[in-house]
């Protein structure tokens, strides 16, 4: 079935959903007078901040509702430490950079097992969307909490998705949501929910979206004369369909899991605006992509000791094509890539006493690559992980201590080009210290040493890759506090608050230099850069009346990114590029009974796009808001919910990536409906 044919058949589906959906389930009491009811609520959040010795940064169920976020990649930008790189409009890449460390040492986990990349090792967050999502977890460092896969020690810093598990009302058997949206840039993205009991252990999720846009949208730039000068955004159309299916099984003391994803989109690349000639270049490039994956994972515990066994498959198709004919300013490519992943990962945790548990994982992952590049090398690689981690709790302080084992090992096709195979190990070190008794109050420090290996493109790239590349390391020192508290009368209701310093580094950067031939690069390892940063997170609850109440959330991170790879260079100790000293982030929301208003703000500071940090290449800071106002509704057996949207409601005029304008004003209207 053609994918045109997929999505029409899919968009009518849904829209006969929307018209057979008759009535609305009633509410219940969103605010219970129960004051024993709260106190639980209270003792449970409580209870389970402490067990996580490197606190994470959280969106989770309402919060990431109320946000004006249309996939994951706009949710993480309220995140401290973050940068997003966008490239503009629905459809532009996502890439996350946590701490200036790079995108490659991000790793993003999908129900709890990681989204691989080996050819660029990036992973776009915009295909991943927020409908069936129930929170976005962000760890610097790693995840220190349970039972988990020696993927889980294997990045500098690690984005966790966890989708929604199955939540059925007493007396029901299935849930239904469909979600239709639509606005500006021609876009329109019906979605439907649908949770079903299979018996009293099993459940089941599917879930299903379509999106189609155009991504035309105006902007105002300046030329390099000094004028104004206004054009329209082009090539920036999407149509993606993705459906998701998973099975929840619970079992005694432990849970099973399993998942099937499919993703297809069409898509334009709109490049770079050219301000001396506006309008010559049409920016044609076009690009399709098929994913699917398949993964399952079972937990288990017997006593004193959990056992965590994953698997899974991963396909990936990428079709890429730039015609000179129709775009004067590229070369012709015609390229297909081809990516396959095997991953089987068992872990397992020993509780010795009370306060001493040691874990033991092993992982091994198995990708291939295939292109139809000239000369090309067609790679696979073999990866084996084991890691070793203990840890201690006593009643004020807690231990944590890793060693991460890695093995890898690559062959080609063509006799010799493989690179040479690396085995290293790396160790980690988390310390908290709780003072106080009675004040949920408590200091922790970190030490982390990881390393990333060079990706298939780095190395294998026709005429490009450098099979003798060295592997980046990075080495990360943390000092933190965190703070919280719940309150039953009065005001403010909750507060928390993290505070953060830390000094990062990164050698063997990898980056691509001209050879002898301008028009022929190679990749090579000649980066090392020196990071110190500060990030910021408050948030609090503030009770206005029985039935109002804010939460706010703000975030605030500086950084000091600087090149120091050649102390001769004209520009030793610059600013990196695209890391801005300053930014920020608010999200602001105010809920009266069935009505809610939320405010999200984000700003990011001045940077260059280049370590050459002179007037040239200087990028202005640049500041959004965006506001939403929605009401919930119940008509019979059905709950209605309307959302009004409104982005860059100042109509900011800003590039997240020079040359690549964002939109200005636009808006969204999104119609749920709850059976």
């Amino acid at each position: 079935m053609k994918i045109s044919n997929l999505c029409s058949y899919f968009a009518l589906t849904v829209a006969a959903i929307f018209s057979a959906a008759a009535s609305l389930f009633a509410d219940d009491n969103l605010f219970p007078a129960d004051t024993l009811q709260r106190l639980e609520e209270s003792v449970v959040v409580a209870y389970r901040q402490p067990e996580k010795t490197i606190p994470a940064q959280t969106m989770q169920g309402e919060t990431l509702k109320k946000l004006n976020s249309l996939s994951v990649a706009d949710a993480i930008r309220y995140f401290s430490g973050v940068q997003i790189k966008d490239y503009g409009g629905v459809g532009g890449l996502k890439t996350i950079n946590v701490r200036s460390l790079g995108s490659q040492h991000v790793g993003v986990f999908y129900d709890g097992v990681q989204i691989g990349n080996a050819q660029n090792g990036q992973v776009d967050l915009g295909r991943f969307s927020l409908d069936n999502m129930e929170s976005v977890t962000l760890y610097n460092g790693q995840k220190s909490t349970g039972v988990q896969s020696a993927k889980d020690y294997a990045s500098a810093s690690a984005v966790y998705l966890r989708t929604r598990k199955p939540v059925f009302k007493e007396g029901r058997s299935y849930s239904i949501a469909t979600k239709l949206s639509g606005g500006s840039f021609g876009t329109f993205n019906p979605s439907i929910l649908w949770e079903q009991k299979i018996g009293n252990k099993v459940s089941n999720s599917f879930n299903a979206e379509y999106l189609t846009t155009t991504g035309k949208y105006k902007f105002t730039y300046t030329r390099q004369d000094g004028t104004d000068t206004s054009d329209v955004r082009r090539n920036g159309d999407v149509r993606a369909v993705r459906v998701e299916d998973g099975l929840f099984g619970d079992m005694k003391n432990g849970e099973w899991k399993a998942k099937v994803y499919f993703y297809d989109s069409k898509r334009g690349y709109p490049g770079a605006v050219v301000r001396e000639e506006p309008g010559r270049f049409r920016h044609e490039d076009r690009q399709w992509d098929t994913d699917f994956f398949t993964q399952a994972s079972l937990l288990q515990e017997f006593g004193r000791y959990k056992i965590n066994a994953s698997i899974k498959y991963a396909y990936d198709y990428l079709h890429y094509l730039s015609d000179p004919r129709v775009d004067v300013s590229t070369m012709y490519v015609d390229n297909h890539y081809r990516q396959q992943e095997g991953y089987a990962s068992m872990s397992h945790e020993v509780e010795i006493f009370e306060w001493w548990d040691i874990d033991l994982a092993t992982d091994w992952q198995y990708n291939t690559l295939t292109a139809d590049l000239r000369d090309f090398a067609y790679p696979s690689r073999n990866t084996l992980l084991a890691a070793l981690s203990t840890s201690f709790r006593f009643r004020k302080i807690k231990i944590q201590a890793s060693g991460l084992y890695t093995f890898v090992h690559d062959a080609t096709r063509v006799e010799g080009a493989a690179s040479e195979a690396r085995n290293k190990l790396t160790p980690t070190a988390v310390v908290q210290y709780i003072p106080f008794d009675n004040v949920n109050f408590s200091l922790r420090a970190f030490y982390k040493k990881i390393f990333r290996m060079p990706t298939m493109n780095d190395l294998y790239y026709t005429f490009i890759g450098n099979k003798n590349l060295k592997p980046e390391y990075t080495t990360q020192y943390n000092l933190g506090t965190t703070y919280s508290n719940n309150w039953m009368y009065g005001a403010f209701r909750k507060i928390d608050l993290t505070v953060d310093a830390y000094y990062n580094e990164v050698e063997n950067k990898i980056i691509a230099m001209p050879t002898s031939n301008q028009f022929q690069w190679t990749m090579m390892n000649l980066g090392f850069v020196r990071i110190f940063g500060t990030d910021v997170a408050a948030s609090t609850n503030i009770s206005i009346c029985d039935k109002a109440f804010t939460d706010v959330r703000l975030t605030y991170t500086y950084q000091r990114a600087m090149d120091c790879t050649d102390p001769k260079s004209l520009w030793y100790k610059n600013q990196i590029p695209y890391i801005p000293w300053n930014s920020g982030s608010a999200v602001i929301g105010l809920t009266y009974g069935r009505w809610n208003l939320n405010y999200s703000f984000l700003y990011t500071g001045e940077r260059y796009n280049s370590t050459a940090n002179i007037p040239e290449n200087y990028e202005k800071s640049w500041r959004t808001s965006d506001m939403s106002v929605s009401g919930t509704f119940d008509i019979r057996n059905a709950e209605l919910k309307a959302t009004v949207e409104v982005n860059n409601i100042f109509n900011q005029r800003y590039e997240v990536v020079r040359c690549y304008p964002m939109p200005g004003t636009n808006f969204k209207i999104i119609l749920t409906v709850s059976i």
